[in-house]
């Protein structure tokens, strides 16, 4: 029998406890090659508190963990009954596998979000905004365009009467 991916459902907020009952469990069972891995796919995101930047990290799949291994009563037992696991992802009593491509895909993405820092805020064109840091600061503008990947913005804020495009970082902003 080969192993392949699986959903499960964790607890919310716990799915890194999760990942750890489940290893201890693997490991008292003496189950390692049969249940290989266990991922909660995390992203790092930038916020500014308090005038300071930080990098935090975030679940990008809340309330799921992955799991790789071979799908048989045993193990499903095992894993099911996991301090904080609520079940897994498929019918009634048939966990579903991942397709070979959804994990790729899932592998790639947690890959570049953890090498790739994304802002915690998602700004969109069109919406108000509050400028709370810099030479421009207490003024409100209209977001014009959007530059997640620099993390940037470019604002139609009001200055004499006239309406000027300024650009600015996400943390010298915040939606009104």
């Amino acid at each position: 029998m080969s192993k392949q991916w699986y959903v499960i459902h964790a607890q919310s907020n716990l799915e890194e406890r999760v990942k750890e009952h489940l290893f201890k469990r693997i490991k008292q069972a003496g189950k390692e090659d049969v249940i290989t891995q266990v991922l909660v796919p995390m992203e790092n995101v930038s916020e500014v508190k308090d005038g300071k930047k930080r990098v935090t990290t975030r679940k990008f799949f809340p309330g799921y963990v992955l799991v790789e291994m071979e799908l048989n009563d045993e193990n499903w037992y095992l894993v099911r009954n996991t301090p904080g696991v609520t079940g897994f992802v498929g019918s009634a009593n048939k966990p579903t596998p991942l397709t070979q491509k959804d994990v790729e895909n899932i592998m790639t993405q947690t890959k570049e979000k953890q090498e790739k820092v994304q802002p915690k805020i998602v700004f969109e064109k069109g919406e108000t905004i509050k400028v709370i840091e810099g030479p421009f600061m207490s003024f409100t503008g209209a977001i014009e365009e959007v530059h997640p990947d620099k993390g940037k913005l470019k604002v139609m804020v009001a200055i004499f009467g006239r309406s000027t495009p300024v650009e600015l970082e996400y943390w010298q902003v915040e939606k009104i």
